[in-house]
């Protein structure tokens, strides 16, 4: 194995700024690239590569040039390109994979939440109500506390209220997201700010939850949420910005060098947001020469022919870093908020079938707008009812627009329907999924919805890639941490901190198929599998390098960390 010492000192030698720009292609067209000059800028040698390409699955060594992937073979093949200038790096058997790709973050918001209460992984009342206690502490009276992660099933399942803030924030006004991004909970000042009492209406899809007084207990969700998201003081442009780098950062930490960005836009919140992070912040990271990590960016629905119009005027990519991917709405909600959309009542909340957010002829007429403007769709769906009907409208989508290669997506596709897996491959459906999601449902799901529905509909991986549909694996960050390596872990094993037996195990995922979810697959999912994905002549040499110094090691004990990542052949963390 490689010492640290001495990838970090290869590292230095080899760091630069991580902003050269490269243009993507068309990804129609074939990839125009002819690197200037003979030889290669480094060389990794000795290395155990995975390639994810199913014509060369390995390699041993890697040339790249210009940022580029040169040729992955032997170090015999590879010698006519090592000239006086190139670096070689001797990795000593270390196991070399294509940068992650995770198809679904919340970037900025992630690179916010990082500075707020954290509260995921709280395993108690007491133990919520000390963090939140310290992080008013630091706080002028008036001055609003933020934070967000909380699971209520992690301490058996009681809601949080109101009353377990008011005494320890009377002068401060108090909002805590729950990890779905579908509840949150707010203080009593908080609510008086917003104007929410027991006459205020629920809004359309969203709910304030009541004591049966029809008195608020600061709980709201979806769309509710936007009476609190009205009054809480807008986050600086510059905050934003710094966000992005400390997300970028973060993400690099764990071996992500893509992610595609779905924006700030949830239920009950503002779709200019989205917008005004392009403008304000992904653009301003870009002229400036600060973006890190390359991004596939979504937009409210709503918007679809801003997103036309910019497409139209700027092509899909406006670099090698930014490129535009489409548009995405919500259907439903989540499950550990009662707001995903089922068949069946929830066994926790009888006569509650969840939430359905969108009329369907309104979304279906949505989509097929955007669908004829070329723009990709991806639409999030929890429940069975909602990716049922997401199915159902996708036929018509297809029947009235025709075929082409669209690539619909639909996000976390978490419980299905007996035979909805199948219908996934008629169309190459993007199941858009997040694994470690299932940390955090495997306990509390059939409480939810009850044991046989549970183990019959959650998280079925392995029949979707059965079915033919395409499984692109992401975080939801900060729903979830992005953390890759664990995302691959839990898709193989099934298995909660401290079970022994995998929750339903004919689910679990090989290895290959799980790397490829997070790498080629994932890339094909956004349209970016020309240039990304895989470690092949003419694609980016975006890799990571890992502890493990054999296939056999690294197969038999996923590691939790990276050593290293590269972007553009340049070594970008550590």
């Amino acid at each position: 194995m490689a010492a640290p010492s001495a990838l970090l000192a290869a590292g230095a030698t080899a760091l630069v700024a991580v902003a050269a720009v490269f243009l993507l292609p068309d990804p129609a067209s074939r990839l125009p690239w002819a690197p200037r000059g003979r030889f290669a800028d480094m060389i990794l040698a000795n290395a155990t590569i995975y390639t994810a390409d199913p014509a060369r699955p390995f390699a041993a060594a890697m040339a790249v040039r210009a940022g580029r992937v040169l040729r992955v073979g032997t170090y015999d093949s590879l010698k006519e390109f090592k000239g006086r200038d190139t670096y070689e790096l001797n990795l000593s058997g270390n196991v070399v994979l294509p940068g992650f790709i995770d198809s679904h973050v919340h970037l900025i918001d992630g690179g916010l939440q990082l500075a707020r209460v954290p509260l995921r992984g709280v395993r108690s009342k007491d133990e919520f109500i000390s963090r939140v206690k310290g992080a008013v502490r630091d706080k002028h009276p008036g001055e609003w506390v933020r934070g967000g992660g909380w699971n209520n099933d992690f301490w058996g399942g009681e809601i949080p209220t109101a009353a377990w803030l008011d005494d320890i924030s009377p002068d401060n006004p108090v909002w805590l997201s729950r990890m779905d991004g579908h509840m949150g909970l707010a203080n009593s000042l908080a609510m008086k700010i917003a104007g929410i009492d027991k006459n205020t209406n629920d809004p359309v899809g969203g709910t304030i939850v009541r004591t049966t007084e029809r008195e608020p207990t600061g709980l709201l969700v979806d769309a509710a949420m936007k009476l609190v998201f009205n009054v809480i003081p807008e986050v600086s442009v510059n905050d934003r910005r710094e966000a992005l780098l400390t997300a970028s950062r973060h993400a690099l930490m764990r071996g992500v060098t893509t992610v595609v960005d779905v924006g700030s836009y949830v239920p009950g919140t503002s779709e200019e947001q989205t917008w005004q992070d392009f403008s304000d912040v992904y653009e301003w990271a870009h002229s400036m020469g600060k973006m890190m990590i390359r991004v596939c960016l979504f937009f409210p629905m709503p918007t679809w022919p801003r997103v036309s119009d910019l497409i139209h005027e700027r092509g899909r990519s406006l670099s090698g870093w930014i490129h535009l991917g489409g548009v995405k709405a919500f259907l439903d909600g989540s499950l550990g908020s009662s707001s995903a959309w089922f068949y069946e009542p929830y066994e926790d909340v009888p006569g509650d079938y969840g939430l359905q957010l969108l009329d369907m002829d309104v979304l279906l007429n949505a989509t097929l707008e955007s669908d004829k403007s070329g723009l990709q769709v991806a639409i999030h769906a929890i429940g069975d009812k909602a990716n049922d009907m997401l199915l159902d409208m996708f036929d018509k989508v297809v029947s009235l627009n025709g075929t082409k290669d669209r690539r619909f997506r639909i996000e976390h596709a978490q419980h299905l329907s007996p035979g909805a897996a199948t219908r996934f491959g008629e169309h190459g459906i993007i199941a858009s999924v997040q694994p470690d999601h299932l940390l955090d449902d495997a306990d509390s799901a059939g409480r939810k919805i009850g044991v046989e529905r549970a183990e019959r509909s959650s998280y079925l991986f392995r029949s979707l890639l059965a079915g033919g549909a395409h499984l692109a694996f992401g975080s939801d960050w900060p729903v979830s941490d992005i953390y890759p390596l664990q995302a691959i872990r839990t898709a193989m094993s099934r298995k909660l901190p401290g079970w022994e037996a995998p929750w339903i195990s004919a689910e679990r995922l090989p290895l290959d198929d799980s790397l490829k979810a997070h790498t080629i697959s994932a890339a094909y999912a956004c349209f970016l599998d020309h240039v990304l994905g895989s470690l092949v002549e003419g694609k980016y040499a975006d890799f990571v390098v890992l502890p493990s110094t054999s296939w056999r090691e690294f197969a038999d004990d996923i590691p939790g960390h990276v050593l290293a990542t590269y972007v553009n052949g340049k070594q970008a963390y550590p």
